[in-house]
């Protein structure tokens, strides 16, 4: 928008004679003859953005994404437990960036944007790569064609979740979201190898390709998830929640793979229960 100002330019050397010539009444008259106006064009400019970013919450995101890179490099050396572990941390480190910028405020586009590019590595490629380094390169193309769908299923589940921001139910992920279908390879890869379980003696390698598949597939499903988003830790919650929360502790900690593994396992399959409860009962699950 063009806004517009009058600037007076006035004579100095004539005000001086003024003054010194004519009374107050008749210098006050010729003042206003000697002002001489004129129009002056002023363009709005718009604020220039600052090209800091914030480092707290950003600082979450690196380290969840060193984890899927990790995850990567000790797949590549047959490390696999090592490998699922990582993954395991980077969907911890994953879920507290989005908490602490919105505990501090410091949310930003540069941090959505980067946010998502390491969900791609830590969730789409290190999973992926992962298993195919694991069980499912002994199954030849079929292998890594179940490794591709899974990693493809997270980048088109990324993409639809960017531009749907604003739009969806907060209170529901469309699809099952990529965090968990990471834990949920890499918890079945760490429940594997703590046991001993031999991959190429068994139907691991074909379990292995049923988990990608159904985990791909899964993320790019209308199917609603719980996203947890609803519940504000800076609130008070009745005493059983404490309870449970102890109680899941205390179950991870006696066997951590079996444990992970189960809990994204229901998850996992929470979405088509709540579909079938809608459809079936034709109301609404909130």
């Amino acid at each position: 928008m063009t806004t517009f100002r009058r600037r007076g330019r006035i004579d100095r050397s004539r005000l001086a004679r003024m003054r010194a010539d004519r009374s107050q009444k008749e210098w006050a008259d010729d003042l206003g003859e000697g002002v001489d106006f004129e129009v002056e064009e002023i363009h709005d400019k718009p604020r220039k953005r600052s090209k800091g970013i914030y480092l707290l919450p950003n600082a979450f995101t690196t380290a969840a994404l060193f984890c899927g890179f990790f995850a990567i490099v000790n797949a590549m050396n047959h490390q696999f437990e090592t490998a699922a572990i990582a993954i395991f941390a980077s969907l911890v480190l994953d879920g507290m960036d989005g908490r602490v910028a919105r505990m501090t405020n410091t949310q930003s586009a540069f941090g959505e944007q980067y946010d998502s590019l390491a969900d791609m590595v830590s969730f789409g490629v290190a999973p992926a790569l992962v298993a195919y380094e694991w069980a499912l390169k002994d199954l030849g193309k079929w292998g890594w064609l179940a490794a591709f769908t899974y990693c493809a299923g997270a980048a088109l589940r990324l993409a639809r979740f960017n531009v749907n921001t604003g739009v969806v139910d907060k209170k529901f992920f469309q699809g099952l979201p990529s965090p968990a279908a990471g834990a949920l390879m890499a918890g079945f890869i760490w429940l594997a190898d703590d046991n001993k379980i031999p991959v190429r003696d068994t139907a691991i390698p074909w379990v292995t390709f049923f988990i990608a598949v159904y985990a791909g597939l899964t993320m790019v499903s209308n199917a609603r998830f719980y996203s947890g988003k609803a519940l504000d830790v800076r609130y008070r919650v009745p005493f059983g929640v404490m309870v449970l929360m102890i109680l899941t502790f205390v179950l991870i900690s006696s066997n951590p793979p079996l444990t992970l593994f189960g809990l994204f396992v229901v998850y996992s399959i929470s979405g088509y229960i709540i579909w079938a409860w809608e459809r079936f009962s034709g109301r609404s699950f909130s």
